[in-house]
């Protein structure tokens, strides 16, 4: 389902909304099928830079739109909807699916796997739109896959902005990593009385 994006952002601080870009782990973020490697990190930026395309963005080889882009987070997020901002004369994907906490998914696996979720996609130069999910289905995020099939008749797929909206867990998951491996008792962590003149031998 579209959702018309059609009021001030200013006034509904559309920035903190669209803030889950923070928590991406952005050096583990790859696409297949894109003409220059690593341009797909380009594409993820604060919403008020959205409509920027000056700059870098994310291509599919020529003859081939079809890409597939995998993002990673540093926390476990919840997703409740998802902005493409994509090109024009008809490079932009026609069709998103998506897929979470799979990884290592290629375009095999894409074409044979169920979906959680896909949308059929509108022109969105403006980045006026905005795909709700079905937030049940996104809770508790690792990572998502996005894959984008085919474009609006050309032979490319253009893309200069993916957003999410939604809410971070307040722990990263290296720091509950931590905590759990800290709540792990080591033997050679605890000294005995005997070591400090108590009396006692060492934990065996």
């Amino acid at each position: 389902m579209a959702c018309l994006h059609d009021h001030s952002c200013q006034e509904h601080d559309c920035s903190s909304n669209w803030s889950l870009y923070q928590h991406i782990d952005l050096s583990k973020v790859f696409a297949l099928n894109e003409a220059t490697p690593g341009s797909v990190k380009s594409v993820f930026k604060a919403w008020e830079d959205r409509l920027n395309t000056s700059g870098e963005h994310l291509e599919s080889n020529e003859g081939d739109p079809e890409l597939l882009v995998f993002i990673p987070f540093t926390s476990d997020v919840k997703i409740k909807s998802i902005s493409i901002v994509s090109g024009a004369y008809g490079t932009s994907p026609s069709k998103m699916r998506v897929f979470i906490n799979r990884e290592g998914i290629d375009f095999s696996d894409a074409q044979s796997m169920q979906a959680v979720q896909e949308w059929d996609l509108v022109e969105n130069m403006q980045g006026v739109l905005e795909y709700q999910t079905r937030y049940s289905k996104f809770q508790s995020v690792a990572n998502i896959t996005l894959h984008f099939p085919e474009s609006f008749g050309g032979d490319i797929t253009e893309i200069y902005y993916i957003g999410f909206k939604g809410e971070a867990t307040q722990l990263k998951r290296d720091a509950v990593a931590n905590i759990v491996y800290e709540l792990l008792p080591n033997p050679s962590d605890h000294k005995t009385r005997a070591e400090s003149g108590g009396g006692l031998s060492q934990i065996e």
